[in-house]
């Protein structure tokens, strides 16, 4: 069995304060590895990409319990909840698909077909669009329909991603070839190449539009890197 650990952190950031267990949520049945969440604000529902037991769990965070179970899955790695759609999509790594489900019924709408190893999910509301990583080396996009509508080609798997919401820019790390690519969406190609200052394994990233920074977690060594975007230096 796997359990969900909710932390409040809104009180914690804005006190300066350590963030404090609010709630522990258990998934019975679900076994092995958990990756990536997604979340409905509105409706305070969470989901969990449970991997390691091919299910995506829906947890009602209301009421502190699981609401709904996806099964049929194929080693989720991503989900993305689109409220302006009331979709739910799910990075599939073992048959490398991308699921669209109704967030309502959970009826699936369509599959996709990526290759193989589709993993992190963005969406890009100014062009009303998904995009998707996979493979060796791949950004893939589709449309509201669900139609492939972009392939924007990377030397390494893409991990974590970010995109701008006012600029053209998505940063994508490469741990693979050991730096973040920033491809240009509207040109649909890489425009330059950050390498990550001798650290490795650039997993987790997080982008502070505003203050025009982009932060890096790495895992050797544990080290968190700030680059400038304007001039991509750390």
């Amino acid at each position: 069995m796997r359990t969900l650990l909710i932390f409040l952190g809104c009180i914690g950031l804005a006190s300066g304060q350590a963030l404090r267990l609010e709630q522990t949520i258990p998934l019975p049945g679900v076994r092995g590895r958990i990756d990536h969440l997604s979340i409905d604000v509105k409706r305070q529902r969470l989901f969990v990409a449970a991997l390691g037991n091919d299910t995506v769990e829906v947890v009602d965070l209301k009421q502190g319990k699981r609401l709904h179970t996806i099964t049929g899955l194929q080693e989720p790695q991503g989900t993305l909840y689109v409220p302006a759609t009331d979709r739910l999509y799910v990075a599939n790594a073992k048959d490398g698909t991308l699921r669209i489900y109704d967030g309502s019924s959970w009826q699936l709408l369509k599959t996709v077909e990526f290759g193989e190893d589709a993993d992190n999910v963005r969406y890009d509301a100014g062009q009303d669009r998904v995009y998707v990583g996979y493979a060796s080396g791949a950004l893939g996009a589709v449309d509201r329909a669900g139609n492939k509508v972009a392939d924007i080609k990377l030397d390494a798997h893409p991990e974590s991603f970010q995109l701008e919401k006012n600029g053209p820019r998505i940063f994508v790390n490469l741990p693979g070839s050991r730096k973040v690519a920033v491809i240009d969406r509207n040109r649909g190609s890489v425009i330059a190449s950050w390498g990550t200052d001798g650290a490795f394994s650039n997993f987790p990233m997080a982008l502070d539009e505003a203050h025009h920074r982009l932060f890096i977690v790495c895992r050797l060594p544990a080290r968190v890197l700030i680059f400038n975007t304007d001039t991509g230096k750390v």
